[in-house]
C-alpha cells in the first residue's frame, strides 16, 4: 500500500508499511509554527491509524531537519499561552516516543531547540555529516521545554547534558555522535537512502515482537527498575504462542529464513 497525504507544512508518505513524515517549511528552516504543530499531530495519528511498521521523521530542503520552534510566535506569549504551547510540543514528542512502530530521525541539517527535542523523542537518530544540533534555548532566556531536560541526559549523561543546556552550544554531527546524541553519521547525499534501508529492515521484523521491545525499552525511563523488569518478563512470555514466535524459532531450527506476519 502506498499513501500520500499532504498538509500545507507537513507531508506524510506511506509505502510498504513505512511512513515518512516530512516537515515542509524549507524557507523557514522547517521551524515549527502552530500550523505545523497541528499538522504533525494529525499526521502522526494518521500514521498510527495506518498501522505502519516504521516511521522516519525528517525535514524538507537541504539545510534543516527542524531548526526549532517558532520564536516570532513565542516571543509575546503569556505564561498561560506558553503552557499550552509547551503541552502541545510534549504531546507530539510523547506520541513519537510511544508510537508502536520504531521511529528514526533523519537529521539532515539544523536541529536546534524544539527540533533537537523532536529528534530526541525518536527511537533512533541518524545524522548527515552536515547536521548541527543543540539545545540552544538558554540564549533566548528560556530552557528546553519539550522534554530536552529529561531525554538528553538519558542519551549523553548528566555532565554533557548540563554543558549543552547551560552553554547552548551548537555541535556538529561528529561531536553529536561521540556524545551519544546520534547513533551514526553518514554522508549527506547518502542519508535518505541509508535511513530508508534501515526503515525497510525494521518493517520486515516481526511486528508484535518489535513493538513489545520498544515498549519494554521505554519502561526503563518510565518505571522503577523492578516494575520495568516485571513488565519485560510478562511481555516476553506473552509473545510465546504468536505466529512470529513459532515461525522465528522453527525457521532457526530448520536453518531457513523466517516468514513473519
Amino acid at each position: 500500500m502506498t499513501t500520500d497525504t499532504d498538509w500545507e507544512t507537513v507531508s506524510l508518505d506511506i509505502a510498504d508499511d513505512v511512513a515518512t513524515l516530512t516537515v515542509d517549511r524549507p524557507d523557514s528552516l522547517n521551524a515549527l509554527n502552530t500550523e505545523t504543530m497541528d499538522a504533525l499531530e494529525e499526521a502522526l495519528a494518521a500514521a498510527e491509524d495506518a498501522d505502519v511498521r516504521a516511521l522516519v521523521l525528517t525535514g524538507a530542503g537541504d539545510k534543516a531537519f527542524i531548526a526549532g520552534a517558532d520564536i516570532s510566535y513565542m516571543q509575546s506569549l503569556s505564561t498561560e499561552e506558553a503552557e499550552e504551547y509547551a503541552a502541545q510540543g510534549h504531546d507530539i514528542c510523547r506520541t513519537l516516543e510511544r508510537l508502536p512502530a520504531p521511529t528514526i530521525a533523519a537529521v539532515n541539517g539544523y536541529a536546534f531547540g524544539g527540533g533537537c527535542e523532536m529528534a530526541l523523542a525518536c527511537d533512533l537518530r541518524v545524522a548527515s555529516e552536515r547536521a548541527v544540533l543543540g539545545q540552544t534555548e538558554i540564549d533566548l532566556g528560556i530552557i528546553p521545554g519539550w522534554g530536552g531536560t529529561q531525554r538528553l541526559p538519558a542519551l549523553v549523561g548528566d555532565e554533557v547534558a548540563r554543558r549543552l543546556v547551560f552553554f547552548g552550544d551548537r555541535i556538529d554531527a561528529q561531536d553529536a555522535y561521540e556524545y551519544g546524541l546520534v547513533g551514526e553519521v553518514v554522508a549527506h547525499d547518502q542519508l535518505d537512502e541509508h535511513v530508508a534501508e534501515m526503515a525497510a529492515e525494521l518493517a520486515a521484523k516481526p511486528k508484535f515482537a518489535l513493538r513489545a521491545a520498544k515498549e519494554a525499552l521505554n519502561k526503563h525511563h518510565e518505571a522503577p527498575r523492578d516494575a520495568a523488569l516485571d513488565f519485560e518478563r510478562r511481555t516476553w512470555s506473552g509473545l510465546f504462542g504468536t505466529h512470529d514466535q513459532r515461525e522465528g524459532m522453527e525457521a532457526f531450527v530448520e536453518k531457513r529464513d523466517a516468514d513473519f506476519e
